[in-house]
């Protein structure tokens, strides 16, 4: 029996872990020996991580919640490896599966290695080399520490090798998150805002920024709202918005009758709006592949990106943190000048299958 943990530390951790559970009960039906346990470690607290949620994706509520959230980046570090420990320890298992670049992937893959167990770690090799922030610092450690890499790209493989990683230990699947984008798709629907405000197809712009170089930076926030409102024409702005940055917009003062300022929504009520939008702006690397594939123009405001293939094949282009750079990018929009996306390898809603073969190939080579 091969005995797999998978982590998830935050919710967009779910949507890259959805298929890889189905595809694990995929292979159960086809009477492989394989079994899983969801631990999440609830470093993110979210609200909307209801019962609902779970269903949405139909994959089974977390086995167990290790409740480590809050603290500074140490704190929740330590309350990660202390608390995973014990469970790992209480279940132990073949293999420990962890996803993306959060703080849980890095200490739950220590903790594992710590206990001389195997390590998967899916969208393994990703870089933006920018190491100011928190998700670089996890990938770096992470990888350091990898027994099996899946990635996303060739890039990713290229990176991996550059660090010494063997041949034998990458595998090149594709990308979960697109597995869930493209399963949830046809269940895609609209958040209250599309009916109040009438919005129509391919005449608004959704936004979304979260990177504390960009919203906690008061100044830096205030001059690039005034530049997308100054430069994007007479389109409604969609801004679904943390609590803690529409406490920063109101207390700068930032309004405007184009500018919607709504909650966070769901996966599948934002995922809805992109998909009908004009363009989508913003500093999120998952949302730039789910643009990409939905072929929705992209702008990305930071001055690097993890995930290249997003600006060479996708609908992506790194505007960088200049404000004065975004007039150009909007122009170039409303001129229809944008660029068509292109097929990206692997991103075919496949990945997840291909994770669960090689790992009940590994495992029956080690018998």
């Amino acid at each position: 029996m091969c005995k797999i943990t998978i982590i998830a530390g935050a919710r967009p951790n779910f949507m890259k872990i959805a298929p890889i559970i189905h595809a694990i009960e995929v292979a159960q039906q086809k009477g492989e020996k394989i079994e899983y346990r969801l631990v999440h470690t609830g470093q993110h607290y979210d609200k909307n991580m209801s019962g609902s949620f779970f269903e949405q994706l139909a994959i089974p509520e977390p086995h167990v919640n290790l409740e480590c959230s809050g603290g500074t980046q140490a704190e929740q570090t330590a309350a990660i490896l202390i608390n995973f420990e014990k469970e790992l320890m209480a279940n132990p298992v073949d293999l420990v599966l962890v996803v993306g670049d959060v703080t849980s992937t890095m200490a739950c893959a220590l903790v594992a290695q710590k206990l001389h167990t195997k390590v998967a770690h899916v969208e393994a090799g990703i870089r933006s080399d920018d190491w100011t922030m928190p998700e670089e610092i996890n990938r770096l450690v992470t990888d350091s520490i990898t027994n099996y890499f899946f990635t996303t790209s060739e890039l990713a493989n290229i990176n991996l090798q550059q660090s010494g990683v063997k041949d034998n230990q990458i595998f090149y699947v594709g990308n979960t998150m697109i597995d869930t984008l493209l399963k949830q798709r046809p269940n895609f629907r609209a958040p209250k805002v599309w009916s109040e405000l009438e919005l129509k197809p391919q005449s608004y712009i959704v936004m979304t920024l979260h990177r504390p170089a960009n919203v906690d930076e008061e100044g830096q926030l205030k001059a690039m709202m005034d530049e997308i409102i100054a430069h994007s024409k007479d389109v409604p702005l969609i801004f679904p918005v943390h609590p803690r940055t529409a406490k920063i917009l109101s207390r700068l003062e930032i309004e405007h009758p184009r500018l919607h300022i709504v909650e966070p929504l769901s996966y599948l009520e934002f995922n809805y709006l992109v998909e009908r939008a004009k363009a989508v702006i913003t500093d999120s690397g998952g949302i730039t592949e789910e643009a990409s594939i939905m072929n929705v123009p992209c702008m990305t405001l930071r001055d690097n990106t993890e995930r290249p293939e997003t600006i060479t094949l996708g609908t992506n282009e790194l505007v960088g943190t200049n404000p004065k750079a975004i007039k150009k990018y909007l122009d170039k929009l409303f001129k229809g000048q944008w660029k068509e996306g292109q097929t990206i390898p692997l991103w075919d809603g496949k990945t997840a299958r291909r994770i669960i073969e090689v790992i009940l190939e590994v495992h029956q080579n080690k018998q």
